[in-house]
């Protein structure tokens, strides 16, 4: 029998469920940008994740299947970056400058143009037994496969999220902006 396990440190993509951190964040940068959102509740922004593209963990899931000989594999980036970081990179995408005052549950996001506040640590987001450090080492994928775990970096990793969120909300307010207009059309007996 052929058995591989590959081991995937966090894999993200524009396609991540809306409740993971990651998408929770790209969309609030996007909704905060048009004007859909007043703020972003997070828990520990200092926790650190090996982040990486799923598309790339794909490819590397595959060359881990092509192998003569079974064997088992991390696949991770070997790289760590903070809930913070990827705040800062998603809402720099959409051309908010973020300055981090505070800290632990005092910690702020604010935008430097505006001082408005626009991420705020939450203790409903904040986990006490949640992992901190998370960090994978992709050594072995890297050599016997030639995988690059750094072929898509982090900061193109969150700017492909942000720009497919970005389209998704504008998308949905025009879909809203359709249904608004309709009912009006409706109401006046313009359309039956």
């Amino acid at each position: 029998m052929y058995c591989c396990s590959g081991i995937l440190f966090n894999h993200e993509s524009e396609r991540r469920g809306e409740t993971f951190v990651t998408r929770k964040i790209t969309l609030a940068a996007a909704r905060i940008k048009q004007g859909k959102q007043d703020k972003l509740y997070l828990g520990n922004l200092s926790s650190l994740r090996d982040w990486g593209y799923a598309k790339d963990y794909v490819e590397c899931m595959w060359l881990i299947l092509q192998q003569d000989k079974p064997e088992d594999f991390v696949i991770a980036t070997g790289e760590q970056h903070s809930v913070r970081e990827f705040c800062y990179y998603a809402f720099k995408r959409v051309g908010i400058e973020l300055e981090f005052q505070g800290e632990g549950m005092n910690e702020k996001g604010i935008d430097k143009a505006t001082g408005n506040v626009l991420i705020e640590v939450s203790p409903d987001f904040y986990r006490p037994t949640d992992v901190v450090n998370l960090w994978g080492d992709p050594t072995k994928a890297k050599a016997k496969l030639g995988w690059n775990p750094s072929k898509t970096p982090f900061q193109e990793l969150v700017n492909i999220m942000v720009d497919s969120d970005m389209a998704k909300v504008a998308s949905d307010g025009a879909a809203e902006k359709v249904r608004t207009n309709l009912a009006e059309y409706l109401e006046k007996g313009i359309v039956k």
